[in-house]
């Protein structure tokens, strides 16, 4: 990948775009909190798991404050990559559930 990470459009039904200004049901928008929240809960997932190959030897300065630290910086990152769509995983989750909500009618 040499660009940039197109920046998260929540996906409507049938892959029609969600625009900021759109109305959306409260189910369609506990559906897009959820996801980002499944998706964060991936990014932290992934991040430990690099974290934990680390071959890196423990000095004074490696100790329980780094690792909260860590811990802490690598939830923020999280929820901020599943807030911006940066991986993805909130919007496809959302897309693909969507389909199970019910139709909104149009007034």
């Amino acid at each position: 990948m040499t660009g940039p990470v197109a920046p998260y459009r929540p996906v409507a039904a049938a892959g029609s775009a969600v625009r900021p200004g759109d109305s959306v049901s409260p189910e369609r928008a506990a559906l897009r909190k959820a996801a980002e929240g499944f998706e964060a809960i991936m990014v932290r997932k992934m991040l430990a798991s690099a974290r934990a190959a680390s071959f890196s030897e423990e000095t004074p300065l490696t100790g329980g404050g780094l690792k909260q630290f860590e811990a802490m910086r690598d939830e923020h990152f999280a929820d901020i990559a599943a807030a911006s769509g940066a991986f993805g995983f909130a919007r496809s989750i959302e897309a693909s559930l969507a389909q199970y909500l019910p139709v909104q009618k149009d007034s």
